[in-house]
């Protein structure tokens, strides 16, 4: 059960003024769903975050950064086009932008603080955040509608147990919880569907980002199940991608392919979303790991995977779109690596055990071994960003021709004090 509150006076932004979030190296600068006022403007999506010399007044809220210890990072995310990333911690959160890498802006409260989901849409001004830590901000069963234009959360939305995470479209929010996800209207805040789920305490989710073609994927009601809402054509399809739970999954901006990983940690699938076919299998390796990060790349020729083993690895997808973008097929193209990604005993198919057939990762990136990475890739060709709860950043580079190790092009940590930057 979710109950809907707003904030007033006004409930929501006016969705005609100019509200971007700021650049601070500027130098000047619970009721139910019914209850909520439709009159109300509701906030604007298609809003984007550029510099301007705005002061941030912060209300009383909130307080500016001041000198102490480094925070403890309870979150950790790119935005839907991965150009950001959102932190939250025990004082509040923050924002990254990726290239270049700088902190375009952060919130840090008085009392409590803690953040344990931040989700970003796009550029825009509006946040979702949720409550985290010892010491929460704000209660880990709502969801706080963020508008960083007025320095304040605008409305909620209440729930009967924790919020796992939250996922945003333009069009869209959905809200994960442990065994239930909610999908709500962006503009008016209507609930428009709830799916039952297995227990999700990683709220697993991932939602398509194109206009007009809106796909979600979450667990299904049974164990290694994935489901597949394509809400444009009202289908769901149900993928039984593993034996065992799903541990991370991710898909393609326009929702075509689904990559997806078990507990197991040794295997990756790809997957057709529309008719649940298996396009392609890859080994991370023989050893059993924690997969925590899963990402395509834009024209979904690359996928990247971060693990608790401490290495990124990149695959090669023989899975490409055709020329229309609407249909796939499977090729393989001859300038790409072969020799690594396919074993060297091929010749005995059939004979030796499926290990041996294995295709492996083209290229990689050594890491701290247990500690927790996320991993997308860069907006520069050939490039892949590496975020850690250590508070460390990196931009890596692969040779799509030749693989083996990336070379490090960039390193920062994001939880050095602000003067760092």
């Amino acid at each position: 059960m979710a109950t809907l509150s707003a904030f007033s006076p006004p409930s929501w932004p006016d969705p005609n003024a100019a509200a971007f979030l700021s650049d601070p190296t500027d130098t000047d600068s619970n009721a139910d769903a019914d209850d909520h006022d439709p009159q109300s403007p509701p906030p604007n999506p298609n809003l984007n975050l550029h510099d301007n010399t705005n002061t941030f007044s912060p209300p009383s809220d909130l307080a500016l950064p001041a000198s102490r210890s480094p925070p403890s990072l309870f979150h950790l995310s790119f935005n839907q086009d991965q150009a950001c990333f959102a932190v939250g911690t025990d004082h509040g959160f923050r924002i990254y932008n990726c290239d270049p890498f700088r902190e375009l802006f952060r919130r840090d409260f008085d009392n409590g603080g803690g953040i344990g989901v931040v989700e970003m849409l796009f550029r825009c001004n509006i946040l979702s955040i949720v409550g985290g830590g010892p010491d929460p901000q704000y209660p880990t069963n709502k969801v706080m509608i963020w508008d960083d234009h007025q320095g304040r959360c605008i409305g909620e939305l209440s729930f009967r147990s924790v919020v796992r995470s939250v996922r945003l479209r333009r069009d869209r929010i959905f809200v994960v919880l442990e065994q239930k996800i909610f999908v709500y209207n962006f503009a008016d805040l209507k609930l428009l569907h709830q799916i039952e789920t297995i227990a999700n305490p990683k709220g697993l989710c991932a939602v398509s980002q194109v206009a007009g073609s809106l796909v979600l994927v979450c667990p299904g009601l049974q164990k290694g199940q994935v489901r597949v809402e394509h809400y444009a054509s009202k289908r769901t399809k149900f993928i039984m991608a593993h034996d065992s739970r799903l541990a991370c999954f991710a898909l393609t901006p326009d929702g075509h392919l689904l990559a997806t990983a078990s507990s197991k940690g040794t295997l990756i699938r790809i997957f057709n979303t529309l008719d649940g076919s298996l396009l392609q299998e890859v080994r991370r390796g023989a050893d059993r790991a924690e997969i925590y990060s899963l990402a395509f790349s834009s024209t979904a020729q690359w996928l990247a995977v971060s693990s608790d083993k401490g290495t990124v690895h990149v695959f090669n997808l023989k899975v490409n779109y055709g020329s229309s973008g609407n249909e796939m097929r499977t090729s393989s193209d001859s300038n790409m690596v072969t020799s690594s990604s396919n074993s060297s005993l091929s010749f005995i198919r059939g004979v030796l055990p499926k290990y041996f057939n294995s295709e492996w990762s083209v290229a990689q990136f050594r890491l701290l071994e247990g500690s927790q990475y996320l991993v997308a890739f860069g907006h520069q060709k050939n490039t892949v960003v590496i975020l850690g709860m250590d508070g460390s950043f990196y931009r890596c580079q692969f040779d799509p021709v030749n693989g083996g190790e990336m070379t490090q092009l960039e390193y920062h940590n994001f939880l050095k004090p602000e003067e760092a930057f």
